[in-house]
């Protein structure tokens, strides 16, 4: 089973800025700091931000009902401003997913403001489709809005 669900944001920052956070460990750290409801740590178990990065994330007890997983930075595009992660642990895998990718893109519209789409892609065991109904978009909209509102606060 196959399914996908995305959202979009207009962010009023230049892309440059938005792509400095989220293709960097940055993003992990701003959102243990912001809202710990979503994740409450982070470890680096492997790499430096870059592809092949593998984080272990420590979720609020609060959460899904898993207290981590461990995620894989599959792609960083600096040009076409796209990263890719990957559950690699944990987490979804242990409920019948086999896939779990998440993808951020920044679309720059000019004059100050982009676009950052968030989409989530994920394969399953058919056996295990009841489980679909678990997958939000909405940890990763409370995510964009944090990176937003820090923005804002923190424009030079």
């Amino acid at each position: 089973m196959l399914g996908q669900l995305s959202s979009e944001l207009k962010i009023s920052a230049e892309a440059s800025q938005v792509w400095e956070i989220i293709s960097t460990l940055k993003l992990a750290k701003l959102v243990v700091e912001e809202i710990p409801d979503v994740v409450t740590k982070f470890d680096v178990v492997e790499g430096d931000g870059g592809v092949g990065t593998v984080l272990k994330l420590y979720l609020s007890p609060d959460g899904p009902g898993f207290s981590s997983y461990s995620e894989k930075f599959t792609k960083v595009d600096h040009e076409k401003l796209v990263k890719e992660t990957e559950v690699v642990e944990g987490g979804v895998l242990d409920i019948g997913f086999t896939k779990y990718l998440i993808r951020f893109e920044v679309i720059d519209k000019g004059e100050g403001s982009c676009i950052w789409k968030s989409t989530i892609e994920y394969e399953m065991k058919e056996e295990f489709a009841a489980n679909a109904s678990l997958v939000s978009i909405k940890p990763l909209e409370s995510i964009m809005e944090t990176v937003e509102k820090w923005l804002t606060n923190h424009k030079a």
